[in-house]
């Protein structure tokens, strides 16, 4: 039998074949359970983590085989968190829009995080965990906290690894594509047909592991394509298709072309953002991940998966005309 290090020692774990591709973070906040996705940005900016003994960034893809060190870091007990309550439970188990025998795929709400950290004890997959107890559940990608919509769980592990090399166009499936729809309102009158938006973006943490993302020559490639469903009051409500799936890509891009999304508290306009409170009480980011389309085993296998816009945004839109 095998004892856990204490967690004074520093461990240096080989990553299994079958975790191949994985992020970092990722692999790390399987590795230190509990630990909040803010610490382990932190370990790894600081260097105590390190790949084949040279230092990596959160975002770096794994191979089998590759030696990952893992430094000691000081984590609740286990069972120190509790369990969700019984409201998110009932919300997640609401929210199940699709299901097979390798994904499932919810319409997630607004104000729940992808997972745990950050002064959230459960995201979308503690809470799936908890409802399915020894079920093999694994995030294939994130939404921002205050987007609602469309987010697919793996049930098997080759599920996962081709979901996540579509979601970074891994060049072994050249060819093969993902198409990713949101709907947003965004501030002022878009012109009409397609805005395409290609421009870089570099993400920056700031005091406190926050995250910041801004357009800049260095960052990494990104491009979003806008087009306006329709016009109300000022505002334009687009169907908005993405290339890329930067870290609040979607958000940046239309504060960069001018027009921000209604709502935003971080990138937005907050004049705009309070006006629309009052006039149509929009309480929240209105940006909604509306669907997925791909398909597996090598593109024989079509997925079109689709999560409808909220009842709240859907009031927001009929108060504006």
């Amino acid at each position: 039998m095998t004892v856990p290090p204490a967690p004074s020692q520093v461990r240096i774990v080989e990553v299994p074949e079958d975790r191949a591709g994985q992020r970092l973070d990722n692999f790390l906040l399987g590795q230190l359970k509990g630990a909040p996705k803010s610490l382990i940005y932190k370990i790894v900016r600081s260097g105590q983590v390190r790949v084949n003994g040279g230092r990596a960034k959160a975002d770096t893809r794994l191979a089998g085989g590759d030696q990952v060190r893992v430094p000691p870091v000081r984590l609740a007990e286990p069972g120190d968190k509790g369990a969700p309550s019984r409201s998110l439970l009932d919300i997640m188990a609401a929210s199940l829009v699709f299901e097979d025998a390798r994904l499932l795929a919810i319409s997630k709400p607004s104000g729940v995080a992808s997972h745990g950290g950050s002064g959230v004890s459960f995201g979308v997959i503690e809470t799936l965990r908890a409802l399915r107890p020894g079920q093999e559940l694994e995030l294939v990608h994130r939404l921002d906290r205050d987007t609602s919509g469309l987010m697919v769980v793996a049930k098997k592990r080759s599920a996962l690894r081709e979901l996540q090399a579509l979601m970074r166009e891994d060049p072994a499936v050249k060819g093969e594509v993902i198409g990713k729809r949101y709907l947003a309102l965004v501030a002022g009158r878009m012109p009409d047909g397609v805005m395409s938006v290609d421009a870089p973006l570099h993400v920056h943490m700031r005091q406190g592991g926050e995250r910041h993302v801004q357009v800049h020559p260095g960052g990494k490639p990104s491009l979003s394509h806008f087009r306006v469903l329709e016009r109300r009051a000022g505002q334009s409500y687009c169907e908005v298709r993405i290339e890329t799936g930067r870290t609040h890509q979607i958000r940046v891009h239309a504060q960069h072309i001018g027009h921000p999304v209604a709502g935003d508290p971080k990138y937005g306009d907050a004049e705009a953002n309070q006006r629309l409170r009052e006039q149509a009480g929009l309480k929240r980011l209105f940006l909604h991940a509306a669907s997925l389309e791909f398909a597996l085993d090598g593109g024989r296998v079509p997925y079109v998966l689709d999560a409808p816009l909220p009842e709240d945004l859907r009031t927001v839109l009929d108060r504006l005309l």
